[in-house]
This record gives structure tokens, C-alpha cells and sequence, in this order.
């Protein structure tokens, strides 16, 4: 009934995203940090110095960071050690009794070790909220984004993404910030949040997304710096739609011939008007090519989009 040894498996690529039936966009001022139930005991579970503990915790400390730039709240889960019968009533009958009281099995994994400024709630069932004031917080604050990382994939990760989903907030799971017992059961957690509850994707994805919404103290005269748009740039969020390699997509192909339909085109609208630039679906859909696309957003950044929503 404890925690299985959990063998060696690859982490998850862009390659292997599942498609997402929402464009949900992050936004730092909507959003919370959640690094779920990253403690000793359950991430010694996987085997040290392999795939996938190695990137889950490097993701999740790339997110935290970036978070902490941008003001968005990090919030951790960690389960009481040695809980009475009581407390941890049915998790008994699927797990044993638990994770010991102590100074090692109940801390959060060294790396990721919370500060002064983070939230630690106490965590009694699979989902985040339940037992904790998570809800509260995120409605005080006037939250309604929930960024997830953490373990297990498939358990708590996906059930706190589902209630998410039932109390109209949006759930952001990062397919390579989490882990779990098995690549099978990875993919299936990643597979389940797409299609029924979740936006899901990478962690280098919602950084850059993250990294160029524009805050909320800035009005558009007030921005640092004006966004660049590249090739490169425009064939990461392209493939990253896609589920495929940024390799594969050449900058002259037809992309609405590769498959890039009309809920993806406007889910990139969206995200560039965003970065500031004035862009419509009828633009991109006339000329559907990375490079036709490269001139056109290099054009429009040089003005500021009328009605775009800085709060």
C-alpha cells in the first residue's frame, strides 16, 4: 500500500503534448504557483539522479523563480506526518499510514525549499483545496489562474486541476514540471487535464508567456522594451501547438496545410496582441507562413494596439 519504487522514464516533450481543447493564455496577474507535495518522502521515491526527478525539480525551480520576478504568489502543499486515523481515513485503505513525523520525510526537497514569502498549507486529501484555504486565498487576491507542478502527476496534480476546474478557475498544467509512477501514467494525467479540465504545456512555454504579458503597474507608454519576434520564436509557439518539433516546420510552409486550424490561430491572435501587436485572424489566415508572419508582427509592434487590456 506505500508509495511503489518508481523506475527510471523519460520526461515528457513537446512532442508527446497532447492537444488542448482550450487557448487559455497565463497571466502573472491572475495567476498562483502551485509546487504540490514536493517532500522527501515522495519524491525519494523516484530513483536519485534519473530521469524524470532531474528535470522535475530544475522546471519547477525555473517556474518558481520566474514567479518570484513577477510577483505572482507560489503556494506549496505538504501532508502532516504520523496523522491520526481520523484525519487520514480512507488514504489509509489505498496508501498505509503515511509519511512519518520528523525533520526529513515531512520537509519540501531541499532545492525548492520554501522562504519567507511563500504559502505552506497544510495538505489532507489529493486535491490542494480540500481542507485548505487555497480557494480563499486565490478568491481574496482576486486570482482565477492556477499554474500546477509537482507530484503525482496523475493523483493529486490532476485531481486539484479538476476542482480548479469546477470552481471556474484556470488550471495550467505543466507537462514537464510534473512526474509520476510511470511514463503510462504521466501521459495519461496529461492526456485527461487537455481534454477535460486543464491547458497543458511545457515549462519553457509558460515562461516565455509569462515573461511577456504585460503587468499591470506598466500602461503601454510605460513598457521596458519593445518585444521581438523571430522565426525562431514564432516556429516555438507554432510547434508547441502543434505537438511537434520546432525542426519539422520550415519557414515558408503552409501552415494551415500542416494542420494549424482556426482555434490555434487564434489562440497565437490573442497571445500576440498581447505582446502589442496589432494583428487579425484574417491577416495570418491570408498569408499562413512563418516568415510572411515574421514581417507582418515586425511591423505591427512598432504601434501600440488601441483597445488592448492592461488593467
Amino acid at each position: 500500500m506505500a508509495i511503489p519504487a518508481i523506475q527510471p522514464y523519460q520526461m515528457p516533450t513537446a512532442s508527446d503534448m497532447p492537444t488542448n481543447k482550450v487557448s487559455w493564455v497565463p497571466d502573472p496577474n491572475r495567476a498562483v504557483f502551485l509546487i504540490h507535495d514536493m517532500q522527501n518522502y515522495f519524491v525519494d521515491a523516484f530513483t536519485a539522479g534519473a530521469s524524470p526527478v532531474i528535470e522535475l525539480s530544475a522546471n519547477i525551480r525555473k517556474l518558481k523563480d520566474q514567479c518570484v520576478q513577477l510577483g505572482i504568489p507560489v503556494v506549496y502543499t505538504a501532508q502532516p506526518g504520523s496523522q491520526n486515523p481520523e484525519d487520514r481515513a480512507l488514504l489509509t485503505d489505498f496508501w498505509g499510514p503515511g509519511l512519518s513525523s520528523g525533520p526529513y520525510e515531512e520537509k519540501i526537497v531541499a532545492e525548492l525549499a520554501p522562504v519567507d514569502n511563500d504559502l505552506v498549507l497544510t495538505k489532507w486529501r489529493y486535491s490542494a483545496f480540500k481542507r485548505t484555504n487555497l480557494l480563499e486565498i486565490m478568491r481574496e487576491q482576486g486570482r482565477d489562474q492556477l499554474i500546477i507542478s509537482g507530484i503525482y502527476a496523475h493523483i493529486g496534480c490532476l485531481v486539484t486541476a479538476c476542482e480548479a476546474f469546477m470552481e471556474d478557475i484556470e488550471a495550467f498544467f505543466v507537462a514537464d514540471a510534473v512526474a509520476d509512477f510511470s511514463r503510462d501514467k504521466h501521459k495519461m494525467a496529461l492526456d485527461y487535464a487537455a481534454g477535460r479540465c486543464a491547458f497543458t504545456l511545457m515549462t519553457d512555454s509558460l515562461l516565455d508567456q509569462l515573461k511577456h504579458t504585460p503587468s499591470a503597474a506598466q500602461k503601454p507608454s510605460e513598457k521596458a522594451e519593445k518585444h521581438i519576434f523571430t522565426c525562431e520564436s514564432i516556429r516555438t509557439q507554432i510547434a508547441e501547438l502543434l505537438q511537434e518539433s520546432p525542426d519539422d516546420i520550415a519557414d515558408n510552409e503552409d501552415l494551415l496545410n500542416r494542420g494549424l486550424d482556426s482555434v490555434r490561430i487564434m489562440t497565437l491572435v490573442e497571445q500576440w496582441r498581447r505582446e502589442g501587436a496589432e494583428v487579425t485572424f484574417v491577416e495570418l489566415a491570408e498569408r499562413p507562413t512563418i516568415e510572411e508572419w515574421q514581417k507582418l508582427l515586425s511591423i505591427r509592434i512598432e504601434r501600440v494596439l488601441p483597445n488592448a487590456d492592461y488593467l
